[in-house]
């Protein structure tokens, strides 16, 4: 049985729990830490939040060239070899400051045995080291490259599924919008942001109701933005702004008490307008970032479940 809020608004007990020990446990403003002291706290809050990463037969880390340097990369693969078919490129979240490889190695191996499917997942420059474009820069450099290298990956890409949460649910959006202008060598098939940032509207009605006191809070998001330093209304940075009449089918996954949840709200609107297929996914009653924990909030894990489903009807009927 859900609870209610103060103001009314439906939580589930096993995110209410969570959100409650977060919010009693003081944890000081990311804003207030330096950069490497965030990603350590992600880290360790993905260690413990977070459910053990499958044990799957194939965990590799790659090189691909970028467009500063040697972009990291790591596959998985609940197969040690495959025929020819699509894969999964994976781009993580932390608001382009904060996560890696290892803060998403759970979700996923999770993702590569539910879908099998190969996933390979990218190492993009973070800001504010490297501000904006250089995490978009990357993320596309890494898809053209997955497409064409057969050899080092050691499987034949046939198709592309950028996927990825939060930040890198935009940049799943960005990569996939910038392969729809310039096709890659194999074509973009789906699309799955999860609660993706995709405008910078400051009026958003989830935004004043969900700011403070769900996880994702105003000091951090503003923390983020300014790290990132992306130029206002550039669809590289903010891809609701973009055109969306080639985008391929899609399936966008928002959370009910998300700040962000109306960003992905009119971006799948956008989308419906364009004549686009799109699976739209809202879970009421969770918050940002709920892929991500699925030891702390139980029904996360169910969620996920739920996301894999829909993109399996996607690619077995399109």
């Amino acid at each position: 049985m859900a609870d209610e809020t103060a103001t009314g608004v439906t939580i589930r007990p096993d995110v209410k729990g969570f959100l409650d020990y977060l919010n009693a446990a003081g944890t000081p403003p990311m804003s207030t830490l330096t950069p490497a002291m965030a990603r350590q706290e992600f880290l360790m809050m993905s260690s413990v939040a977070e459910r053990a990463p499958l044990d799957l037969p194939v965990i590799r880390d790659l090189v691909a060239p970028g467009p500063a340097g040697d972009i990291g990369l790591r596959l998985y693969d609940s197969r040690d070899t495959r025929a020819p078919g699509p894969a999964v490129v994976f781009f993580h979240g932390g608001g382009f400051v904060i996560g890696d490889l290892a803060t998403h190695q759970a979700f996923c191996t999770e993702i590569a045995s539910a879908l099998d499917l190969p996933v390979i997942a990218v190492d993009y420059r973070l800001a504010p080291e490297h501000p904006f474009p250089a995490a978009p820069d990357d993320c596309e450099a890494a898809a053209r490259w997955i497409a064409t290298s057969p050899d080092a990956i050691g499987r034949t890409i046939t198709g592309l599924i950028p996927m990825g949460d939060s930040a890198g649910g935009n940049l799943a959006i960005v990569v996939t919008q910038a392969l729809g202008a310039r096709p890659a060598a194999v074509p973009v098939i789906l699309q799955v942001p999860l609660y993706p940032l995709t405008d910078d509207r400051p009026d958003h009605a989830s935004y004043r109701q969900f700011c403070e006191g769900f996880m994702l809070n105003a000091d951090s998001m503003a923390w983020f933005t300014r790290c990132y330093a992306a130029t206002p209304g550039d669809p590289r940075a903010y891809p609701l702004y973009n055109d969306h009449a080639h985008t391929p089918p899609t399936v966008l996954v928002t959370a009910g008490l998300d700040p962000i949840r109306d960003s992905g709200r009119v971006y799948g609107a956008e989308l419906i307008l364009a004549g686009v297929n799109v699976t739209f996914l809202e879970f009421a009653g969770t918050i940002h970032g709920f892929a991500q924990l699925r030891k702390a909030i139980p029904s996360a894990y169910d969620d996920s479940f739920t996301i894999f489903a829909a993109i399996k009807r996607h690619l077995e009927h399109g």
